[in-house]
């Protein structure tokens, strides 16, 4: 099975859900580092909607200025969009396997598409 990672090194859960994929036999692994490599908007809106979730349920609030900004009340393309020019809003990490996308908040979540 195949694996994609939207990982952020500086991250202590990202790192913690790259360690149970690394660690999963026969799972082939790819790492994206989004902050040097940030998915399209329309990437993003895809990841989403496989995850169930919308793009405000995936914006990264600490440590940012999203919510100066109104973008948790944003509508999802304006959401999408500041994702995509400003990756750090992205809350971390989405991971994508053939049984769908998980934004592993905690680490674990990982598990169900595995």
């Amino acid at each position: 099975m195949q694996a994609t990672i939207w990982h952020n090194p500086a991250c202590g859960t990202s790192r913690k859900t790259l360690a149970i994929l690394q660690e999963t036999p026969g799972l082939d692994v790819t790492v994206i580092e989004y902050l040097q490599n940030p998915p399209s908007a329309d990437k993003l809106a895809q990841l989403y909607r496989d995850a169930g979730i919308n793009p405000q349920q995936g914006l990264r609030l600490r440590g940012t200025d999203a919510e100066e900004r109104g973008l948790p009340q944003a509508d999802d393309a304006t959401v999408l969009a500041a994702m995509a020019a400003e990756p750090k809003l992205i809350e971390r990490p989405l991971v994508e396997t053939d049984k769908g996308v998980r934004l592993c908040r905690p680490q674990e979540k990982v598990h169900e598409i595995l």
